[in-house]
């Protein structure tokens, strides 16, 4: 089962990364958010230190951007993909990323407390210095080099879906 789902992720990724994406096609640097009417504006390669949390981001696509600073907190991202993006001192702190994709992603100095990235495919992005307490990995990809560095310090329980975060990431 496990081996399906890592070769459906794994091809999706590569449809996903080889075909230009509709939304990008005009100017790569855009984001857009399917589903929501409050995040309609484009953002460019930075967007440093803006706010979206709690906002409604499902199948939100973003591309080289820049998000040092921002805060995330409690965002829904279920589905959402994150191609080369930088998330330094970034707040993710409660979001669900279900389902949702980081490829060449670098999550440095991260808050990812209670967060919920179940079905997630994130190989080939990095984790440096991420908190993870609270955070439910259950099925997610990661490289073997980055699950060892975030079982280094996993702790606690998610206390929306009551899922033991070494357990989620089979520390």
């Amino acid at each position: 089962m496990k081996l399906w789902r890592l070769t459906t992720n794994l091809l999706l990724a590569i449809v996903l990364f080889l075909m230009p994406l509709s939304v990008l096609t005009t100017n790569p640097l855009t984001a857009q958010a399917a589903s929501s009417s409050s995040v309609t504006k484009s953002i460019l390669n930075e967007a440093a230190g803006e706010d979206f949390s709690g906002k409604n981001l499902i199948r939100a696509e973003f591309s080289n951007t820049t998000f040092k600073n921002t805060n995330f907190t409690n965002a829904d991202l279920r589905g959402a993909l994150f191609n080369g993006v930088f998330l330094d001192g970034a707040n993710l702190h409660g979001i669900d990323f279900s389902s949702g994709i980081a490829y060449v992603s670098k999550f440095k100095d991260v808050d990812l407390t209670d967060a919920i990235l179940t079905d997630s495919n994130m190989l080939r992005s990095t984790f440096d210095n991420v908190n993870v307490t609270g955070a439910d990995f259950t099925d997610a990809l990661l490289s073997t080099q980055d699950l060892k560095k975030l079982c280094a310090n996993a702790s606690g329980t998610n206390s929306k879906t009551g899922v033991d975060t070494r357990d989620s990431l089979g520390c």
